[in-house]
């Protein structure tokens, strides 16, 4: 049985109140988990180029928005993603030393009045008739780079984390406790991956 009818079973379940008190919390939080886990939200495309001055990223975040966050848009709330990306140093006598820390944030909202998207980000904005082409913005990261080469030792053992999210910290403190730990607002999309050694050019 696929992961998605069994979710639908419980869900069935538990709406009609045919689950007893004691075990009401506990199928609750499993169907918050299995809702996040059917989601498959993940990262595609993703490469870590290395270049004389430093490491570039690129990557396509894949998701949806759930129906209840795509509704919350359509009224005028204003949504805010962010992706941050680290990079470590491994060290085996200490915990693993951070080299480099970067972040970008993207701002999505629509407009009634002129039925566009709009898409902040780098200190810019941009419009799109469709809600397809503004994520589409938003999903979409390319040459960033993450690290100068400055940081990176040739002699040392590196690894990145990359953490992408809807970021519900930036929503007012009534919505956040609204929407605190509902499985329709939990985008969170994360990777570790090992930096290949950096060896710079060496020019006469």
């Amino acid at each position: 049985m696929s992961l998605a009818r069994v979710f639908d079973l419980l869900a069935r379940i538990y709406l009609k109140g045919s689950v007893p008190r004691f075990l009401g919390l506990g199928v609750a939080s499993l169907l918050a988990i299995m809702a996040i886990s059917a989601r498959a939200d993940s990262l595609q495309g993703f490469e870590l180029l290395r270049s004389d001055d430093g490491f570039y990223l690129g990557f396509n975040a894949s998701f949806e928005l759930s129906p209840t966050v795509e509704a919350a848009l359509q009224k005028g709330l204003a949504l805010s993603f962010v992706a941050e990306a680290q990079v470590f140093r491994e060290r085996w006598y200490w915990r693993d030393q951070r080299v480099s820390r970067v972040s970008r944030s993207w701002r999505l909202y629509y407009q009634p009045l002129t039925r566009q998207y709009r898409v902040h980000f780098g200190g810019a904005n941009f419009s799109f008739d469709n809600l397809v082409e503004a994520l589409a913005m938003v999903q979409q990261v390319s040459q960033w780079k993450v690290a100068e080469a400055s940081e990176i030792s040739s002699s040392g053992q590196y690894y990145l984390q990359l953490t992408y999210q809807l970021d519900t910290s930036a929503l007012s403190r009534p919505l956040q406790i609204g929407v605190g730990g509902q499985p329709d607002w939990a985008l969170l999309i994360q990777k570790t991956y090992k930096l290949p050694v950096f060896q710079p050019t060496v020019t006469d």
